[in-house]
């Protein structure tokens, strides 16, 4: 089994603020399935609020830097056999919340 990153861009949820209620149903919905799959591990919706970046020597400053055009928005994180797997998941996930998703695998842990 692998671990899959799926997330989305902060401002990609563009639908009308009405219709939060129907998208949030529709997530929920996505999750109690991967959770009843027993492919969930964890995820959730991030606040919009600037993010603060810690530095090696523990200097902490405001960010995101003025260069990052995309700011995390939110994300889940899924253990499954393979890639298309993770892909059929973020399809679902996707099509819940109405924006686009990207997947990428996490690099498994040597130690375990």
């Amino acid at each position: 089994m692998a671990r899959y990153l799926i997330s989305f861009d902060d401002g990609a949820m563009n639908f009308p603020e009405e219709e939060l209620p129907e998208v949030a149903e529709a997530s929920h919905e996505v999750v109690r399935e991967a959770q009843d799959a027993a492919v969930w591990v964890f995820g959730g919706g991030l606040e919009r609020q600037q993010a603060s970046v810690v530095a090696t020597d523990g200097t902490v400053t405001d960010g995101p830097y003025p260069e990052t055009k995309a700011v995390l928005g939110g994300f889940s994180i899924i253990d499954v056999p393979s890639r298309e797997d993770a892909l059929e998941w973020a399809a679902k996930i996707a099509a819940a919340c109405r924006c686009a998703q990207e997947v990428r695998e996490i690099m498994p842990d040597p130690t375990v």
